[in-house]
């Protein structure tokens, strides 16, 4: 992998990473696109790079990881996904990270799930309006839902906010909890797979991962303004669609 590569990867990780059409699935799909083999390191960089998008939750919501309520709940909401992660880390890296068949397929279903939810789905006014009022109940059911998007071309967040509006969760407010809880999940990912890999990276490596963090870094800080604006005028129909589409035309050259 050249520092080309790592800055393509990081432009696709920091525009994806919050919106619910799966970061990993495209960076994947990314990887095959540039003809970059599925080796060791590439699926470690998969998943560390991820660290350079959630920086930008940090710098951005500084504030809210100084209530300790609010970091109670997120540490409710992570526990599932930190159990199952750890269980399923060996299948993870070894069948399902890479596995082009499982991305587009995870992103077919999760696009019409979206699709047919948001048909479906109507706000009630008694729903949870802001991030400081959602109860530990619901946070631990958003943790169940996030562990779903340990299959890659689920999405991460696409699997708590969908969970959170089914909880009665206001759209502003469980996107911004998904926002949060990325920082203690993703941050936990990418510390498992370095301890475990950092060992067998070269110097090369280190260069690609610096070039790959800076620039998702860089290009979350935007996506994450996009997709809060885009919200509060839109529902996820539209991304629903579009994982339907991309799943059929990367089917359709790639697997046919």
């Amino acid at each position: 992998m050249n520092i080309f590569d790592a800055g393509i990867l990081g432009i696709v990780e920091g525009f994806t990473e919050f919106l619910p059409i799966s970061s990993t699935g495209h960076l994947i799909l990314a990887t095959q696109l540039l003809g970059l083999p599925s080796t060791a390191f590439v699926k470690s960089f998969e998943i560390c790079i991820q660290l350079g998008a959630i920086l930008a939750v940090v710098v951005l919501y500084w504030r809210s990881f100084l209530s300790v309520p609010l970091l109670k709940k997120l540490f409710v909401a992570f526990l599932p996904t930190a159990v199952i992660g750890l269980l399923l880390y060996h299948t993870l890296k070894t069948y399902l990270l890479g596995n082009l068949l499982v991305v587009l397929g995870s992103l077919f279903l999760g696009g019409v799930v979206l699709i047919v939810f948001e048909y479906f789905h109507k706000e009630q006014e008694t729903a949870v309006a802001h991030t400081e009022d959602i109860t530990y109940k619901q946070s631990f059911f958003i943790g169940l839902f996030q562990s779903i998007a340990i299959i890659p071309g689920i999405s991460r967040s696409g699997a708590t906010i969908v969970g959170g509006l089914m909880l009665g969760i206001r759209r502003t407010a469980i996107v911004e909890f998904s926002f949060l809880l990325a920082v203690p999940t993703m941050a936990a990912a990418t510390g498992l797979d370095i301890v475990k890999n950092a060992s067998s990276f070269a110097s090369a490596d280190l260069t690609s991962l610096a070039v790959g963090f800076i620039v998702s870094f860089v290009v979350a800080l935007y996506a994450i303004r996009f997709l809060l604006s885009y919200i509060r005028k839109h529902s996820f129909t539209a991304f629903g669609i579009y994982r339907v589409i991309i799943a059929v035309v990367f089917f359709t050259f790639f697997l046919t």
